[in-house]
C-alpha cells in the first residue's frame, strides 16, 4: 500500500511542469530561510543534489565524447561542410562575445567554501599552462574519479578516435546506449532539482540575505543580453556574409517558428521535428538538413558556449585569478568544444562548467558550487540557451542552401 502510495505521488510530482516545480523550490527556499533560519537541515538537500550532479557530471562528459566520435557520421556534400563550419564558427564566437562582456561586466558569485580555497592561485600564464599539460594526461581513471575534466576530456577524445574505425556496429550501438543511459539518469537527478535548488536558495539567503537576488538578477541580465547579441548582432552577420543578403527575415522566421517553441520545450532534441518542419517549409534539401539538423541539436551550441564561458569567469573573478587575453582566448576554445558535448537534456551545458574552470586550476568542489548556482537561475537561462542553439540550426542550414543557390544563380 506504501509504494503503491509512493508510486502515486510520485507520479503526480514529475507531472507538474520542472520549471514550475524550480520556480515553487525557489519561493520555499526564501520563504523557510525568512520565517524558518534554524531549519538547518533543510542545507542537506542542496548538498545532496550537488553531490549527485558532482558524481555523474565526469561519467556523462566521458561517455558522450566516445559515443559522439565513434557515431559520428560525415556527408561528402559542400553544403554540409558549410554548415558544419558555420555552426563551430557561431559557438566560438559566442564564447569570446562572453568573454568580452565578462570583462567589460565582471561578476562575482557567492559560494559556500570559498573559505577553503587555497591562498595561492594560478594567477599566471605558465602556472595555468603548466596545469593544464599536467592535468590532460592525468590517469584516465584518476580523471574520473577526481573530477579532472581536462584529463577526461582527452583520454575521451583518444579513446573516441581511436575507435571510430574499428568499432563494429554492436559496439557503436553499445556507446551510444551507454550515452543515452547517462543522459537519463542525469534526467533522474534534474526531477529532484525542485529539491536540491530550495536548500541552496535556503542556505544562500539564511547566510547571505536577500542581497542574494541582487546577485543573480545581474548574472542573469549578463547571460540574457549576451545570448540576444548573438542571435541579433553575430548570427544574422555571419549568415550575411554567406548569403550576401538581408539576414533578418530568416532570422525571424526561425525565431518565431522555431525559437519560440524551443524556448518552451527547453530540449533541442526534442525541437528536432519543429526544425525539419521548418526546413521544409523554406524548401530546403532534406538530403542535407536531415543530417546537419541532427547534427546541430549535438555540435551547435552557441548558448550552452556563453553559459559555458560566463559562469566559469564569474568563478574566476570571484576567486581572483587575474587572466590575460591568451588566457581568455583558450577558454574560448576550450568552451566552444565543451558546448558541443553538452548533453541535450535540461540544464546539460552547467555540467561542463567544471571542465571549464579546470583552465584556471578552481578545484571541483567550487567549480559546482557554480553549477548549483546556474541550476538557481535555469528557468531563463536554460530556455533561452535552447531557443538561441535550436533556432541556430534551422538558420545555419539555410544559410548554407542560399550561399549554394547564389553561386549557382
Amino acid at each position: 500500500m506504501k509504494k503503491s502510495l509512493f508510486s502515486i505521488i510520485f507520479k503526480k510530482y514529475n507531472s507538474v511542469n520542472l520549471v514550475l516545480r524550480i520556480i515553487i523550490g525557489i519561493f520555499l527556499g526564501i520563504i523557510f530561510a525568512i520565517y524558518f533560519p534554524n531549519f538547518k537541515f533543510l542545507k542537506m538537500f542542496g548538498e545532496l543534489f550537488i553531490g549527485a550532479l558532482k558524481g555523474i557530471a565526469p561519467v556523462l562528459v566521458f561517455v558522450l565524447i566516445i559515443g559522439s566520435l565513434v557515431n559520428g557520421q560525415i556527408k561528402q556534400d559542400g553544403r554540409f561542410k558549410v554548415i558544419v563550419l558555420l555552426y563551430m564558427l557561431s559557438t566560438f564566437l559566442a564564447s569570446c562575445i562572453a568573454v568580452v562582456l565578462s570583462f567589460i561586466f565582471p561578476l562575482t558569485l557567492t559560494l559556500a567554501s570559498l573559505n577553503e580555497i587555497p591562498a595561492v592561485s594560478p594567477g599566471n600564464m605558465a602556472g595555468i599552462l603548466h596545469n593544464l599539460l599536467v592535468n590532460i594526461v592525468s590517469n584516465p581513471v584518476v580523471s574520473l574519479s577526481t573530477g579532472n575534466y581536462l584529463g577526461i576530456l582527452f583520454w575521451a577524445l583518444l579513446f573516441g578516435f581511436g575507435m571510430k574505425s574499428i568499432a563494429s556496429a554492436s559496439t557503436k550501438k553499445l556507446f551510444s546506449d551507454v550515452a543515452d543511459c547517462s543522459a537519463n539518469v542525469v534526467c533522474k537527478i534534474i526531477d529532484f532539482a525542485p529539491f536540491g535548488i530550495m536548500g541552496l536558495v535556503f542556505t544562500a539567503v539564511s547566510s547571505s540575505g536577500m542581497e542574494i537576488f541582487s546577485e543573480y538578477g545581474k548574472l542573469i541580465l549578463l547571460l540574457v543580453f549576451c545570448m540576444l547579441f548573438v542571435y541579433f548582432v553575430s548570427n544574422p552577420l555571419i549568415v550575411y556574409i554567406v548569403t550576401r543578403k538581408n539576414p533578418y527575415p530568416l532570422i525571424f522566421t526561425c525565431l518565431k517558428e522555431s525559437g519560440i517553441t524551443a524556448f518552451f520545450t527547453r530540449s533541442s532534441a526534442a525541437n528536432i521535428p519543429v526544425n525539419m518542419a521548418l526546413c521544409e517549409k523554406l524548401k530546403l534539401d532534406k538530403n542535407v538538413y536531415s543530417i546537419s539538423i541532427p547534427l546541430g541539436a549535438t555540435i551547435n551550441m552557441s548558448g550552452a558556449a556563453v553559459t559555458i564561458t560566463i559562469m566559469t569567469l564569474a568563478a574566476v573573478h570571484t576567486l581572483g585569478i587575474e587572466i590575460n587575453l591568451v588566457t581568455a582566448l583558450i577558454l574560448g576554445i576550450l568552451a566552444s568544444f565543451a558546448a558541443c558535448g553538452s548533453s541535450g537534456v535540461a540544464g546539460g551545458s552547467l555540467l561542463l562548467i567544471p571542465l571549464a574552470c579546470s583552465l584556471f586550476g578552481i578545484s571541483n568542489d567550487i567549480a559546482i558550487q557554480v553549477v548549483g548556482v546556474g541550476f538557481i537561475i535555469g528557468v531563463i537561462q536554460d530556455s533561452l540557451e535552447t531557443a538561441l542553439n535550436s533556432s541556430s540550426d534551422v538558420i545555419f542550414t539555410a544559410a548554407a542552401e542560399y550561399r549554394k543557390r547564389r553561386k549557382e544563380s
